[in-house]
C-alpha cells in the first residue's frame, strides 16, 4: 500500500484513460489550456499520494478514425492520424505537469516519433514507474482499428497495474441509459465484466472489455470534472460505478 502525508493509497499502481473529449473544456474541439491544467492539478494530487501513476490518452478531440472514415478518408490512415492526435494531447499534458507541477514524465509512443517522445517499451515503462516517473502512453497500440480503450486495457496488463480509471465527461458512472438525455436513468453502481459485454454498456469498447475480463482487471468509470475524484477513488472511497470480477475488489 502507497502512503504519503496526504493520505494512503489501495492501489499502488493504476493507468487512469482519459478521452480527447476531457481536452477540449468549453470549445468542443482542439485544447483548451484550462482544461489540461484541471488535469494536471488532479493528476498531482494523486501523484502526491506515491501511486505509480500511467496515463493513456485519447485523441478525439482532434481527429476520430470512424469519423474521417465517414468523410471519405481510408481508415487506416485516419487511425494513424488519430494515434498521432493522441500525441499531441500527451505533450500537452506532459508539460503542464512538468512545467507547473514539476514532475518527471516519459510520454511513450507506441509510434516511432523519437525527436519527441520515447518507444513504448514495456520493461522500462515500468522502471519509470518504479522511480516514481508519471507515465503517458500515447499513440493507442500502434494498430489501426484498434481504440485507446484497448491500449489502456492492454498497458495496464503490461505493466501490471491494479485498476484503470476510465474518466468520463460529466457523467459519474455507469447508467442503464444516457443520463444526459433520460433524467430517470438507474446508476449501475457494480457489474461484472460479462454483463457489460452482454448488455453492451458504454463502459469501454467489446476488445477493451474482454481483455479485462479475461485478465480479472477491474475498471472504475468516474467522472473526471467531480473535483477530486480521482485522489478519493484512489484512497479507497466508493466513487463511481466499478466494472470488475467480484465487487469486493476495493
Amino acid at each position: 500500500m502507497a502512503k504519503h502525508a496526504k493520505g494512503e493509497s489501495i492501489y499502488s499502481r493504476i493507468v487512469l484513460k482519459v478521452s480527447g473529449e476531457s481536452f477540449t473544456g468549453s470549445r468542443g474541439v482542439g485544447t483548451d489550456p484550462d482544461s489540461v491544467r484541471y488535469l494536471a492539478e488532479q493528476i498531482k494530487s494523486v501523484w502526491d499520494m506515491g501511486v505509480e501513476l500511467a496515463i493513456v490518452v485519447g485523441g478525439g478531440n482532434i481527429i476520430r478514425g470512424w469519423q474521417a472514415e465517414a468523410a471519405g478518408m481510408d481508415r487506416a490512415t485516419a487511425d494513424y492520424a488519430g494515434m498521432l492526435g493522441t500525441i499531441i494531447n500527451a505533450l500537452a499534458l506532459q508539460d503542464q505537469l512538468e512545467r507547473i507541477h514539476g514532475l518527471d514524465v516519459r510520454t511513450q509512443s507506441a509510434i516511432n516519433v523519437q525527436q519527441i517522445a520515447e518507444p513504448y517499451i514495456r520493461r522500462r515503462a515500468m522502471r519509470h514507474l518504479e522511480k516514481k516517473r508519471v507515465v503517458i502512453f500515447a499513440a493507442g497500440t500502434g494498430n489501426p482499428f484498434m481504440s485507446t480503450d484497448t491500449a489502456a486495457a492492454l498497458r495496464a496488463i503490461e505493466i501490471e497495474a491494479n485498476v484503470i480509471l476510465m474518466a468520463k465527461n460529466n457523467v459519474d458512472g455507469v447508467y442503464a441509459s444516457d443520463p444526459n438525455k433520460n433524467p430517470d436513468a438507474k446508476k449501475i453502481e457494480f457489474m461484472t465484466h460479462m454483463e457489460a459485454l452482454e448488455q453492451q454498456i458504454g463502459v469501454m469498447d467489446s476488445t477493451a472489455l474482454s481483455l479485462c475480463m479475461d485478465n480479472k482487471l477491474p475498471i472504475i468509470v468516474f467522472d473526471l470534472f467531480a473535483k477530486g475524484s480521482i485522489e478519493k477513488i484512489v484512497a479507497g472511497e466508493k466513487i463511481g460505478s466499478l466494472v470488475a470480477s467480484s465487487p469486493e475488489v476495493r
